[in-house]
């Protein structure tokens, strides 16, 4: 296992933004070179120790799921080596964990699929029998399998705020103002783009979740993102299905009723909630057992999910 990286420091590219956990470059006019970190970011709060092994683990499987999926929607990849695009003293940098992409324009929201109920979800259902404005039937349980997966879309926060929960005609709305200029000329719209996105998320999951089922994990549920190309085209871009963007559980531990243990950073969650923290920054430091069940938790939903260890 490589050293954790915390942080990248490529200077043969200009760095044009720094997310909770990835680190983005420009390559050129027309692609990005994304490096994702070891940090771990935890109730929208970076946490001050990275997770050794996580960076590439969320490109492994990111990777395995682009691949897999790519049939339902186009992807934000270009099979550009990234060591092809930075320095010879950079290359240890991107190593297993960067890829370099298209260069797209988001849509606004996070696409939110939920085939449980649980998070959110479940405070949203018990407070009024409803996700996001989606009816559910009465008397369902925590973690209970939903009658068919519910796509929840979010609105994405400005950074250190919360993602909110919001209706698909708010969402449809957020994409009409925000794509109405990229998308003249094209004959699309920012609604239209929102109702193919939902479509494709549910495929998408639909589609990940059985074959996960089929490794022993339940996917609970994920978030996608996605963007478009100068013709209005839709791509899933960001990452898909990892640790960090879905809840994965053990097959095998999972029982209607209870919060079931987790891959993902659930586990660090739950850790966090025992603490006296007001969840803001600056985060709380891990202890050594903490770091070393995360990451080994995250490198065991890698390798039942593609068989193999990035």
């Amino acid at each position: 296992m490589t050293a954790p990286l915390f942080a990248s420091s490529i200077s043969s590219l200009p760095r044009i933004a720094k997310g909770k956990v990835r680190d983005i470059y420009a390559v050129g006019a027309d692609q990005l070179l994304i490096v994702t970190t070891d940090r771990l970011s935890a109730f929208d709060v970076i946490l001050p120790d990275p997770i050794p092994g996580k960076g590439a683990v969320l490109q492994a499987v990111a990777n395995f799921w682009f691949a897999r999926l790519g049939h339902i929607v186009p992807n934000q990849l270009t099979g550009i080596d990234p060591a092809s695009v930075v320095a010879d003293n950079e290359r240890e940098q991107v190593r297993g964990r960067a890829v370099v992409v298209k260069r797209l324009q988001p849509l606004p929201i996070e696409a939110v699929v939920r085939g449980y109920l649980i998070g959110s979800g479940w405070k949203d259902y018990r407070e009024s029998g409803a996700i996001c404005g989606v009816a559910l039937p009465p008397g369902l349980k925590m973690a209970q399998k939903l009658p068919q997966p519910v796509f929840t879309p979010a609105t994405k926060a400005a950074a250190g705020d919360h993602d909110e929960n919001v209706s698909f005609e708010r969402a449809a709305a957020d994409c009409d103002a925000a794509l109405n200029d990229a998308l003249k000329g094209t004959g699309k719209t920012g609604a239209g783009l929102c109702l193919e996105a939902r479509d494709a998320a549910l495929r998408l999951y639909a589609e990940a979740a059985a074959y996960a089922a089929t490794r022993g994990i339940i996917i609970a549920d994920t978030k996608f993102e996605f963007g478009i190309d100068a013709a209005g085209t839709l791509h899933l871009i960001d990452e898909a299905l990892t640790p960090d963007s879905s809840r994965f559980w053990p097959a095998d531990q999972y029982v209607p009723g209870s919060n079931p243990p987790s891959y993902d950073k659930q586990y660090v969650r739950d850790y966090l909630e025992t603490l006296n923290w007001n969840k803001k920054a600056p985060g709380p430091k891990l202890p050594p057992e903490v770091i070393a069940k995360t990451s080994a938790k995250y490198l065991e939903a890698c390798e039942k999910l593609t068989g193999q260890r990035p």
